[in-house]
């Protein structure tokens, strides 16, 4: 089960990383959370329905995508940690490379749980201007 868990997580960080929410969404269970660690305004916790609409918002914001490189992967029963560099340039033009974790944990196939680690103070930096007003990165309170 491990290597199958493994195989959608990179189906997810492919789909992630190009922008393809529709393709996301095939490797989320319904009640799926992320959980992005950290202080700044990435923070918090988002529902499925808010990672797919910041996985479409990026569009804009990365019109290229955020393509994942110095991929490694550790899969163990119903976890898979995913470890990358996220190399993308804004639609403005600004480069954006950040570091990423990605813990995720399996239900049934597909992805249930992900806690996030990343640099969020970068993010903001960059990214969060680009992000104020889409409305799809609000973070939700448990």
């Amino acid at each position: 089960m491990s290597e199958e868990n493994r195989r959608v997580a990179l189906r997810f960080m492919d789909a992630m990383g190009s922008n393809d929410a529709e393709s996301a969404a095939e490797c989320l269970a319904e009640d799926a959370v992320a959980v992005a660690k950290g202080t700044t305004n990435f923070a918090g916790t988002r529902s499925r329905e808010m990672m797919l609409g910041g996985i479409a918002a990026f569009t804009s914001i990365l019109p290229e995508g955020l393509r994942f490189s110095d991929i490694r992967t550790t899969a163990e029963g119903d976890r898979v940690l995913v470890e990358a560099k996220g190399n993308g340039v804004t639609a403005g033009g600004e480069k954006y490379d950040n570091d990423y974790c990605f813990a995720m944990t399996f239900r049934d196939g597909k992805i249930a749980h992900v806690n996030e680690y990343f640099c969020t103070k970068l993010a903001d930096g960059v990214l969060w201007p680009l992000v104020q007003g889409t409305g799809n990165l609000d973070s939700t309170v448990d």
